[in-house]
């Protein structure tokens, strides 16, 4: 094989493998800010090892919202019971077999945002979505953002691959959204004294 064949091959392996971010100091790791509770740190590493499985370059909303779904009670408890979670734990498994395949090799980004070019390994939409978690959760007085606060910044943005998500399981953004902020507003200590949310 000639040399410029074996490099067009190394080429198309490179281009398949998920983009890793830095190791050292300077890598920047959003399961590892301050900001966020010790059970939403652990929600976002799993969404960080999911993309690398799915083969994904970035961390998106969907892969935020499955590993909610999977770890953290308070989100499961805002859906209405075992059968629509168990509808939209199945359509985030089919996004690598799926629909989800048209995802592959793009950039989660609504636009309204610079693309964010630091190996956070974070698309912008959920670079954003973290960002508005930890402002909600200071906004409520609280020093770590949760899970239910990175759920309200998923939801809120309609062109969120989480969002088509919800859709496709015919749960309706627009209503969880609104309901979340309701009930951050009417409650504003938002999670009862037992740690629960107050729903």
């Amino acid at each position: 094989m000639t040399e410029a064949g074996e490099a067009g091959e190394l080429d198309d392996v490179q281009s398949r493998v998920p983009r890793q971010p830095p190791s050292g100091q300077d890598a920047l790791r959003p399961d590892d800010d301050a900001r966020l509770s010790a059970e939403l740190a652990a929600a976002v590493a799993g969404a960080r090892r999911r993309a690398v499985r799915d083969g994904d370059r970035q961390i998106d909303t969907a892969h935020l919202l499955h590993t909610l779904l999977e770890s953290d009670p308070e989100v499961r408890a805002v859906f209405d019971g075992g059968p629509q979670i168990a509808r939209l734990l199945g359509y985030l498994v089919q996004r690598s077999i799926g629909y989800g395949l048209r995802w592959q090799n793009t950039v989660e980004d609504s636009g309204a945002l610079p693309v964010v070019t630091e190996a956070d390994g974070l698309s912008p939409m959920a670079f954003a979505a973290l960002e508005y978690a930890c402002e909600r959760a200071a906004r409520r007085g609280d020093d770590l953002a949760r899970g239910l606060d990175l759920l309200a910044a998923i939801v809120v943005d309609p062109q969120a691959r989480a969002v088509e998500v919800l859709t496709r399981a015919a749960i309706d953004a627009g209503e969880l959204a609104a309901r979340l902020d309701n009930d951050a507003k009417d409650c504003p200590g938002e999670y009862a004294a037992d740690g629960g949310p107050a729903y």
